[in-house]
């Protein structure tokens, strides 16, 4: 990347964290995918509608929604040199776009929940403070649907004894109330204890709060204790699964998008294709004709 493309990507990224709030997750993925565009195209500042154009071919191994994801962080960077005055036009409507279609995620049934409660609370029985952190960190990822970045950076006082909600700051660094169950509750009371008094994190690990990579690692391994392949949980299945039996079991979607986070209620309505899909298997598992148990049956007339 020239030194005039990282100045103007600097701004750019400025930009999203003064005006925007965007997370330092959220500037480091729009940073990689203009780097990655350079690699292409040579210049981001000097490309035009021929460069761009060619990127339908460059990036035609990837896959559509990594190609969706680069387009819209280039439409919005070209976007912003344009409002600037950075530059005198927006080539980004030569860029690819890809047709996506959004994918179900990936869901948890109750049984299958309790399970992984069940398997957790026989081993925080013991006491031992690994399984008492891990109880938390489950009940917190399903009992609140937190985001796994929300959860591991969550301040040591975080939870409070008789107060059955705690304020978030998430994407966009927006803040909102999600409820904290009394189970979750007095499971963070357990844990306290065990927590290095000098940690201003709940989670703490090292010199820092437990990562990402850790809490998808532990919530795999409370999957295999419970007897579920560990290839089908992580903390946003369990976000998912948060969100789905909610639905399911008659939570209101504006009240779900307030939970969640949401900002566009479009993300939030994909629970109600999942339930519906659920609704679709369970009549074809129950229904007399998909069994074949009223098979035979006549009516007479």
């Amino acid at each position: 990347m020239t030194p005039d493309d990282r100045a103007l990507v600097d701004r750019f990224c400025d930009m999203l964290a003064a005006e925007v709030g965007a997370s330092r997750n959220t500037l480091l993925a729009y940073r990689r995918d203009l780097e990655s565009t350079v690699e292409a195209i040579g210049s981001l500042e000097k490309a035009g509608t021929g460069e761009l154009t060619q990127l339908g071919e460059a990036w035609a191994d990837l896959a559509p929604s990594t190609v969706a994801r680069r387009s819209a962080a280039l439409r919005r960077f070209y976007g912003f040199l344009l409002d600037e005055g950075l530059r005198p036009d927006d080539p980004s409507s030569a860029l690819p776009r890809p047709s996506l279609r959004r994918p179900l995620p990936r869901i948890l049934d109750t049984g299958e929940v309790e399970a992984m409660f069940a398997a957790m609370g026989e081993r925080a029985a013991s006491g031992e403070p690994l399984a008492l952190r891990n109880l938390a960190l489950l009940e917190l990822l399903y009992g609140s649907g937190l985001r796994a970045t929300e959860l591991v950076s969550l301040p040591r006082r975080a939870v409070r004894p008789n107060q059955p909600f705690l304020m978030l700051r998430g994407k966009g660094d927006k803040e909102r109330l999600v409820p904290v169950s009394s189970r979750a509750a007095e499971a963070v009371q357990n844990w306290l204890p065990h927590v290095p008094d000098g940690s201003p994190w709940l989670f703490p690990s090292g010199k820092a709060h437990l990562s990402r990579v850790r809490l998808f690692q532990v919530v795999r391994a409370m999957a295999a204790l419970a007897g579920i392949a560990p290839d089908r949980v992580s903390p946003h299945v369990l976000r998912h699964a948060f969100a789905t039996h909610l639905l399911a079991g008659g939570a209101d979607l504006r009240v779900l998008q307030s939970l969640l986070g949401h900002a566009d209620i479009a993300t939030t309505q994909i629970y109600t294709h999942v339930d519906a899909a659920r609704l679709v298997e369970l009549v074809n598992a129950r229904h007399p004709l998909a069994t074949g148990i009223g098979q035979g049956v006549g009516v007479d007339g």
